[in-house]
């Protein structure tokens, strides 16, 4: 009646062994560490500055567990490792004073990180410590504001190379195209020619139109709705927004929050993240590719001293200058859909690029006439431009190509890595960076785990004290309920916030009260008169409505939380939702597998201790018999 078969025995066993494993990664705690990067060309790291790291920490008598040059090549970097935080920023505070010499000038980046210290062969398995959030260990707050006005500019640029190309591909003349302001100016000779383009740019809804007279010039004033340009910003906002989490996902950073303030600024929250130089650099590059021709009016060699035509630009910094090149961009990052790190045929380093529809055919009608004649690959990286390349055309280009001119593998790799993470359609300003440090991180997780352990322990207690042995079976179930919930979150890579503290000992109350509902029918049963064997079994099958009409209920808030909510609260769903399946697992299964292989062994039982069982008519029997 009350004996599980073997397998579930071997199941049980199994579920809490895999719990152990998962659970055993978080025990082993990150040492704090300092990295010495640079971000200069000229300074590199190498052996070198490892040994004047090292040096300068004995000098100034700090203490390290351990100094290393970790990377090849440009990524080389020197990490430290320290016992405690507290030696940890001092040993930050003395690098950066003897490392370099002009503090306003730094030559070496001193940052503060953390090592794991978890085995190679549990990493195998994936078996890794829980991911903290920004409360609990720390990280990088910041808020980043949009530039608005280079959104429209941008939008206001894409609208004149449209006009051109539209009138050029409907063979409509005109005497002249002008930028004043936001507003394209387009002159005609004669009325009807200004219609016939009226009528071929009407087609696109977000443009205005008024007309005007220039002495004998007739003007077709074009500019951008009110509402066009409002819905350029937000849009613009929402793509940094893609762009920024493309990027910081590809950087490795878990559970990271990015989200829009207003109108047009973006909160950016990296848990975990030490290296701050390094994440600052990351998210606040606009890099992205424009590929235009070269203007074949001016001799090569000349370009610094030759007349730069109106709709072309002189450009001097990069691989391919000086240049002049077309004010029209023939295709921008924007249609960039895939970009590859690898190397060319002559083992260079190069990007391989994948456009989308419409920048393939953009790119396959610029090129199709223009064979023999060169096109310039500029990169356009915080409001600058650099020539990557230029090259002569061989054949008519689709949408994929590659581009070289990168110094080396990882700046390819790096670029790579932007390109593909897509375009910020506006450069960002860093209007705020606030750095929650580890202690504050410690802090937490200490009060957290007392409140959580206190309370393990106070509702052991009671258990105990009120169900006897029962009591110690429900607390071995809430045991294994709390294991469980750790492996979970530790395999799904969740990210574990003070929120999620709270709703790890909301599970725990939710837990032993599965068992209180068991016990107490179990003791139902006693007093019904039934033997102890048959009031375990019918305790625990009666239960389970009761258990699983409460449990369920309670899960379906728990999604609430998790679909509509955002930030904590989802943090607080997810760690909820997960505690009352695993609670029901414990509470019914695992205890019942625990009260079964305790009292299954025997046929008959005396009695159960599960403290008092009170039942009226036995004690009036009694008190009958001491009369008599």
């Amino acid at each position: 009646m009350n004996r599980y078969p073997l397998w579930k025995y071997i199941l049980i066993l199994v579920t809490v062994l895999v719990g152990l494993l998962y659970t055993a990664p978080n025990y082993f705690v990150d040492s704090p560490a300092l990295q010495v990067t640079t971000s200069k060309a000229t300074v590199k790291v190498n052996s070198d500055t490892a040994a004047r790291v090292a040096e300068a920490l004995k000098r100034d008598g700090i203490p390290a567990e351990a100094v290393r040059l970790e990377g090849s090549g440009d990524s080389s970097t020197v990490r430290a490792r320290f016992a405690t935080t507290d030696i940890q920023f001092k040993a930050k505070a003395a690098l950066e004073r003897d490392l370099n010499r002009d503090p306003a000038d730094p030559d070496y980046i001193v940052t503060v990180n953390l090592v794991k210290n978890t085995p190679a062969w549990m990493q195998a398995i994936n078996a890794k410590p829980l991911n903290l959030g920004l409360d609990l260990r720390g990280g990088v707050h910041f808020l980043l504001q949009v530039d608005a006005k280079a959104v429209q500019e941008t939008r206001i640029k894409g609208v004149l190379s449209s006009v051109r190309s539209e009138l050029r591909d409907k063979n409509i003349r005109h005497a002249g195209i002008d930028r004043i302001g936001n507003n394209i100016e387009i002159k005609f000779r004669d009325d009807a020619t200004r219609t016939q383009a009226r009528n071929a740019l009407a087609q696109n809804a977000d443009l205005a139109f008024s007309e005007a007279a220039d002495g004998t010039d007739l003007k077709l004033i074009v500019a951008l709705k009110p509402e066009a340009l409002q819905r350029v910003v937000e849009e613009g906002v929402k793509q940094n927004i893609s762009a920024l989490g493309k990027r910081i996902n590809e950087l490795g950073v878990s559970e990271p929050v990015i989200q829009q303030q207003g109108r047009d600024r973006i909160v950016v929250q990296l848990p975990g993240v030490q290296d701050v130089a390094h994440a600052k650099d990351i998210i606040g590059r606009t890099a992205t590719l424009e590929f235009r021709m070269v203007d074949e009016t001016v001799t090569p060699g000349t370009e610094l001293s030759a007349a730069i035509p109106l709709n072309s630009e002189l450009f001097t910094e990069g691989q391919g200058a000086p240049v002049v090149v077309s004010k029209d961009v023939t295709v921008t990052g924007d249609s960039i859909t895939s970009a590859v790190a690898g190397f060319d045929e002559n083992q260079r380093p190069a990007i391989n690029i994948d456009l989308n529809s419409d920048g393939g055919r953009k790119m396959r009608e610029a090129t199709r006439t223009r064979v023999g004649k060169r096109m310039a690959t500029l990169l356009k990286e915080k409001g600058k431009y650099n020539v990557l390349q230029v090259a002569t055309i061989q054949s008519e280009l689709g949408s994929h190509f590659r581009t070289t001119g990168m110094a080396s593998p990882q700046a390819a790799a790096e670029l790579a890595l932007l390109l593909r993470s897509g375009a910020l359609s506006a450069p960002m300003e860093f209007v705020e960076e606030r750095v929650v440090g580890p202690q504050l991180g410690a802090e937490n997780i200490a009060k957290g785990l007392h409140s959580t352990l206190w309370g393990f322990v106070a509702i052991a207690i009671f258990m105990i004290i009120y169900y006897q042995l029962f009591g110690f079976f429900s607390v071995v179930a809430l045991a294994c309920n709390l294991l469980f919930l750790l492996a979970l979150l530790s395999m799904l890579g969740a990210t574990l916030t003070l929120p999620g503290i709270a709703a790890i000992a909301l599970a725990l109350g939710m837990a032993i009260d599965a068992n209180v509902l068991i016990n107490e029918r179990i003791r139902e049963e006693l007093r019904a008169g039934n033997t102890p064997q048959s009031a375990i079994s019918a305790g625990f099958s009666h239960a389970w409505a009761t258990i699983l009409d409460s449990n369920v209920t309670t899960l379906i808030v728990g999604l609430a939380l998790l679909v509509f909510g955002s930030g904590a609260v989802r943090g607080f769903a997810v760690v909820h939702c997960l505690g009352i399946l695993t609670s029901m697992f414990s509470a019914v299964f695992l205890s019942r597998g625990v009260v079964n292989l305790w009292y299954g062994r025997k046929k008959k039982l005396g009695k159960l201790a599960i403290g008092t069982v009170w039942n009226a008519d036995a004690a009036a029997a009694k008190t009958a018999v001491k009369k008599g």
